[in-house]
């Protein structure tokens, strides 16, 4: 038997469509699910053209649906369990994986909402607890409209901290004054006063005018770069107090950030914020919107 999915296609438009794989078989320690909902990000539509995902072989990252089979050594969710999950090959019709790539999602939060978590919500809880967020710290959130965006806004005004959204018009900071922001600004020149904690996620000039605006001792994340322009720092830019700029990658085995991030969604802490939802048949018009900026938060698939 074969899955439906999406799968890298150098002879289809920017490398995406939709391909026949080998039906999943879990392994120990995993569990099948069937997708039910599966959520676009910028990692994808790079991942495609990248080499980093071969031809053929399925695309995607974040998913939710319902455990069609338990894991035979029996950790993990029972079947009929509905899961939100963060793994490679995530735009399947079925899928297999890790016991820890999964949570558990209660009835209280829909798996649309729940499939919208996983990338980029992950990203911004994992950066700021790098960053040490904290009550009353200055956090700058650049990109601030995008999907990491938004639950970096959320979640650092949860933990206390006073929060600056950057965003690119100001059409793009509709609702992140209401998601907790203390400050919605165009650009990054209206600010004034140094911040202790930046998550960039535009990269090129705005990575090096956020560096100069971070306080010593603040933490710069570098969690993305839609931008695709480069980051020249001026002389002597690093010579200084000190601060950081830190990479960052999502590393898998995120059984327990997904259950954070769920539970924080289920308390109303956490809102995933859909700006695109329909069918995987429209993938290229989920993909088109994302790549020219017109996504206000995530975009997500139906698969069924």
């Amino acid at each position: 038997m074969s899955t439906r999915a999406l799968i890298v296609d150098p002879s289809a438009p920017a490398n995406i469509g939709f391909g026949e794989i080998a039906d999943p078989v879990a392994g120990p320690g995993q569990l099948l699910v069937d997708v039910v909902h599966a959520s676009l990000n910028y990692a994808d539509l790079n991942n495609a053209i990248s080499g980093r995902v071969p031809a053929g072989a399925p695309l995607g990252l974040d998913a939710a649906g319902i455990v069609l089979q338990g894991a035979s050594d029996g950790s993990g969710p029972a079947a009929g369990t509905r899961v939100v999950l963060f793994a490679d090959g995530a735009f399947a019709e079925r899928v297999a994986v890790d016991v820890l790539a999964v949570a558990e999602v209660p009835d209280s939060v829909g798996l649309a909402e729940a499939a919208a978590l996983p990338t980029a919500g992950l990203a911004a809880l994992r950066s700021l607890r790098a960053a040490a967020v904290a009550p009353g710290k200055r956090v700058l959130v650049t990109g601030a409209s995008g999907g990491v965006g938004r639950y970096a806004v959320r979640l650092a005004a949860h933990a206390g901290a006073y929060t600056i959204a950057s965003v690119g018009s100001p059409a793009r900071g509709n609702g992140l004054a209401y998601a907790g922001a203390d400050e919605v600004v165009v650009g990054l020149d209206d600010i004034k006063e140094p911040v202790d904690i930046v998550v960039e996620t535009v990269g090129g000039p705005h990575l090096v005018t956020a560096w100069e605006l971070l306080a010593p001792g603040g933490s710069l994340q570098s969690v993305g770069w839609t931008s695709g322009e480069p980051a020249v720092f001026p002389p002597y830019a690093t010579v200084g107090p000190p601060k950081t700029l830190t990479s960052y990658v999502n590393q898998f085995g995120a059984a327990e950030d997904l259950a954070e991030l769920v539970r924080l969604t289920a308390e109303g802490a956490l809102v995933p914020e859909i700006g695109w939802r329909g069918s995987w048949e429209r993938f290229a018009e989920a993909s088109d919107a994302l790549r020219g900026r017109r996504v206000p938060g995530k975009a997500v698939f139906d698969l069924k």
